[in-house]
């Protein structure tokens, strides 16, 4: 990626990890592996930090192509590092078990959606034990634009982390760390996806753009009326999502009582 220092970042995000993790006391970092470029950054950037780090597989009725890839990254971490260990967490019968033990009440398509996010809610969960187990932190996965512009996340699921070395890096930043660290070509050119679906759709599939057009309507700062074309077109998607997900990314709504309802006299 033309202009962008990918080393200095580097640099900078792994001193920025190790300093974050001995100022809080723990020992390491925890990281879901999904067969994607960004959880693939995230856990070579912790793994650069010399910290113990664990790399997680949580497989829910995966497709077969982002098992291989999660799987080919996780030994490659671990014969270049070796701070570095695996564990794979198989969390389709407990999938299986919510799925059966929550009644539907919705249109199967809502019901569909919420159980793709109780995925990723069920992988946060298996997260959370066992960095909790190591005295870890949990290392988040995602982008600029996934975490700041769209929202495509899921709420307490990839969104709840303890801190996100990645999320101030647009995607096509996060391709280029990618390749100056060495990820597996698997993993750098497979096209983007969240994995919630046992299906191998896209995130484009799914927001109706690519990173590098969201990327562009993020940044831009002009009249939306002076946009034609795919531009505006990219635009209005951009802005109807962020619209509809700053409730992610906005602080959870505290009801303040006044000081006057509080008191009897």
């Amino acid at each position: 990626m033309e202009g962008f220092n990918s080393k200095a970042v580097i640099d900078h995000i792994v001193t920025w990890l190790r300093d974050y993790a001995e100022r809080a006391g723990v020992n390491g970092f925890v990281v879901g592996v999904s067969g994607g470029i960004d959880s693939a950054v995230t856990s070579t950037l912790c793994a650069l930090t010399g910290l113990p780090v664990t790399g997680v597989e949580l497989p829910i009725h995966q497709a077969a192509s982002q098992v291989s890839r999660a799987q080919e990254h996780l030994a490659h971490l671990g014969a270049h590092h070796p701070n570095f260990t695996r564990e794979r967490v198989d969390l389709t019968a407990v999938f299986d078990a919510l799925t059966a033990a929550v009644p539907a009440h919705a249109d199967e398509e809502v019901r569909f959606l919420a159980l793709a996010n109780a995925r990723a809610r069920l992988r946060m969960t298996a997260l959370y034990t066992l960095a909790q187990e190591r005295r870890a932190l949990v290392a988040g996965t995602g982008n600029k634009v996934e975490d700041f512009g769209v929202g495509f996340y899921t709420k307490y699921g990839d969104g709840g982390v303890d801190l996100s070395p990645i999320a101030d890096l647009v995607k096509t930043e996060v391709f280029a760390l990618g390749a100056a660290l060495g990820v597996p070509a698997s993993i750098q050119q497979a096209a983007p996806t969240d994995g919630l679906w046992g299906d191998d759709r896209t995130d484009e599939d799914q927001i109706g753009a690519t990173y590098p057009e969201l990327e562009a309507a993020m940044a831009f700062t002009g009249d939306p009326s002076t946009l034609t074309g795919r531009a505006a077109e990219v635009h209005a998607i951009y802005t109807r999502l962020h619209r509809a997900n700053r409730h992610k990314m906005d602080p959870i709504p505290v009801c303040i009582i006044p000081a006057s309802l509080r008191s009897t006299k």
